[in-house]
């Protein structure tokens, strides 16, 4: 079973805003056996809508529409299935008294003429209730293939989806299983580990693909499996068992570079080991101004492991809160080892943590110099016992210096907390 995406509006393509809703359907519908063959986006115009469906009629058997089935009047999507599918609009009482339930509930006087606009449905369509916003999902059926039309509001969107097209879908359509593993890497580049894995990935059956999925300084190893043969009652179960028993062998290949599986991020897995170990953690940070100790607290429950960080962009404030000495930062200046190696001692110190990480460097896009060049980053990390100093020279984009900064600097403390 195939499926293409076709999200509606002016604001995606003229970029402001970005389509998170394709990649959420995406997963669902891939999750549930349904290839995604495409993605396109149209603007709201009656021309482009219509263009955008046909073209994705050629292409797959569910289109899968998303946004302009608001009140206003620039959403046209209604009025223009309503042209393609050679229908009528109807009044429906159920739908008008369920929105008027959600303007109560919400606290909201209820806005009589929109409401009932918004209860004016195709007659050629199963209607799908939307309980938690106004816009009801459609259901087309015609020469064998579906179209839904969804609301482009992200979570009303994924509501639908959830309670009322994938269970339809399933129900209506036979598909044959698909599966994926992830194995998520740090600090090596996807050609580095493609010779690596090389030998692997050619004895792959037809059947299961290896895709690289790079971002900076970390790449997404993602084994996909379709099943080959008939459909069986057990197929799922055995798909999965393959792709578990390629997936450990993949990760016995590069043990050194894996840190998680499937949606874990390095934060999430360097505080598992954290709180696993019952230790107290910080950060003293210069070039990224904080940006490690947002990543930590953005895992839910960080608190039980980190208690704060040290921002000491300047000389002055690496001396007075950490106690860098004055005739380290003259002799070998902030981005260097000893710097950092200070930086982390008084860090412990400073915060009452059992291991700390400090950075500093040159983020650039100015202040480097023939030694130390923009993208140049020192770190170390310490728990008292032992001190691990590393130096890395990346590019010259600021932001990306930061991100990168980032990623390392927590494979760091990951391998630091595995010994």
């Amino acid at each position: 079973m195939t499926a293409h995406l076709l999200t509606i509006g002016d604001e995606i393509l003229i970029g402001q805003i970005v389509d998170t809703n394709s990649a959420w359907m995406s997963r669902q519908l891939n999750l549930g056996g349904i290839s995604v063959l495409g993605k396109s986006s149209v603007g709201d115009t009656r021309q482009a809508i219509v263009a955008g469906v046909e073209h994705a009629a050629t292409t797959a058997q569910i289109i899968i529409m998303t946004g302009g089935l608001g009140p206003t009047k620039d959403d046209i999507t209604k009025s223009t299935l309503v042209e393609l599918f050679d229908c009528q609009l109807v009044f429906h009482q159920e739908v008008y008294d369920s929105i008027a339930a959600y303007f109560q509930k919400i606290g909201r006087t209820i806005p009589v003429e929109v409401v009932r606009g918004q209860s004016m449905l195709p007659d050629q369509a199963v209607i799908l209730p939307n309980k938690v916003g106004t816009a009801s999902g459609m259901w087309f059926e015609r020469g064998g293939k579906v179209y839904i039309s969804l609301p482009g509001v992200p979570f009303e969107m994924e509501y639908l989806m959830t309670h009322e097209v994938l269970p339809r879908l399933k129900a209506q359509f036979s598909s044959r299983p698909i599966a994926h593993r992830t194995l998520q890497t740090a600090c090596e580049g996807e050609s580095a580990i493609a010779k690596r894995i090389e030998a692997f990935e050619d004895s792959l059956p037809s059947h299961i693909k290896l895709a690289y999925l790079p971002t900076l300084g970390q790449v997404r190893l993602r084994l996909t499996g379709n099943w080959p043969g008939e459909v069986s009652p057990d197929a799922d179960d055995r798909l999965s068992a393959e792709l578990d028993a390629k997936k450990s062998e993949l990760r016995a290949l590069i043990p050194d570079l894996v840190y998680g599986e499937e949606e874990e991020t390095l934060q999430e897995v360097v505080g598992k080991m954290l709180r696993q170990q019952g230790k107290q953690f910080g950060t003293a940070e210069s070039c990224t101004g904080g940006y490690v100790a947002h990543l930590i607290t953005l895992v839910p429950g960080s608190s039980d492991y980190f208690p704060g960080s040290v921002v000491s962009y300047s000389y002055e404030m690496k001396s007075k809160l950490l106690g860098v000495k004055t005739s380290t930062l003259e002799t070998y200046g902030a981005v260097s080892g000893e710097a950092v190696r200070e930086m982390a001692e008084g860090a412990r110190t400073t915060l009452g943590v059992d291991i700390s990480l400090a950075i500093s460097g040159i983020a650039g896009p100015g202040g480097g110099t023939t030694d130390k060049p923009v993208g140049t980053v020192w770190m170390a990390v310490s728990d008292g016992q032992r001190v691990q100093v590393a130096k890395h020279i990346f590019g010259r984009d600021r932001a990306k210096n930061i991100q990168l900064t980032g990623v390392y600097a927590l494979n760091m403390v990951r391998n630091f907390l595995q010994g």
